[in-house]
């Protein structure tokens, strides 16, 4: 129980780190200000929050990279307000977002490569044959379907309330199932797949990669 918790402290570390702030503050100050001063204006601030993170980053010589995604986030959302004058179709790309997550988990899943094996795969370096094995790849795949329910139910609520046409909860809800709903989807993956990958029996990936023969101790640390 301690190895997870701290293998879940250390997952949270790396996906929080730089990316909280920059990703929460544009949106929130684009709701804020089009809701006092008008739609030009909230994106006029949100933009300006966004380049402040940014050169925040670079006289903290830090990692500008999402501060910069931010900045090339907020003006392509404010570029689906401003053609069409629609102060909700900010959160457009957002919803479009949530499609193409829903498709892809489909999509992976149906050609045997789960996209949560393909994302621990680019993120971890680990040689993807190991996810691919009898006793490796259901793990990864069930989480991946689960993934895809979440991406439906996602992208159902940002319909319903975008058929609405009010900005602020759809703001909102954008927020809340972005960051934090990820945060919480990364912790259940985790503990869920952890467990899955022990019930399995298969090696871990350092026992893979030298060979071993059974019986394996299994994936000791990540997903």
């Amino acid at each position: 129980m301690n190895r997870l918790v701290r293998d879940i402290a250390d997952e949270l570390k790396q996906f929080i780190t730089g990316k909280t702030v920059d990703t929460l503050i544009p949106p929130i100050t684009y709701i804020i200000g089009n809701n006092i001063f008008g739609l030009k204006e909230g994106i006029i601030l949100a933009l300006t929050v966004a380049v402040i993170l940014a050169i925040l980053r670079i006289f903290k010589k830090e990692s500008v990279l999402y501060a910069l995604g931010g900045i090339g986030g907020v003006a392509v959302a404010a570029g689906f307000a401003l053609i069409s004058q629609n102060a909700a179709n900010y959160f457009l790309p957002q919803i479009i977002g949530s499609g193409a997550l829903f498709a892809v988990s489909v999509i992976s899943v149906l050609i045997g490569k789960p996209l949560a094996a393909v994302i621990s795969h680019l993120a971890r370096g680990w040689r993807f044959d190991w996810f691919l094995r009898k006793d490796i790849k259901p793990a990864y795949k069930e989480v991946t379907i689960v993934w895809a329910f979440l991406f439906l139910a996602r992208l159902s609520l940002q319909l319903f309330l975008y058929r609405r046409g009010n900005l602020t909860e759809l703001g909102w809800a954008s927020i809340l199932l972005g960051f934090p709903a990820t945060l919480s989807v990364l912790i259940i993956s985790l503990v869920f797949g952890v467990w899955r990958l022990k019930s399995l029996a298969g090696p871990g990936i350092d026992e893979y990669l030298e060979g071993k023969s059974p019986p394996w101790e299994g994936q000791k640390k990540g997903f």
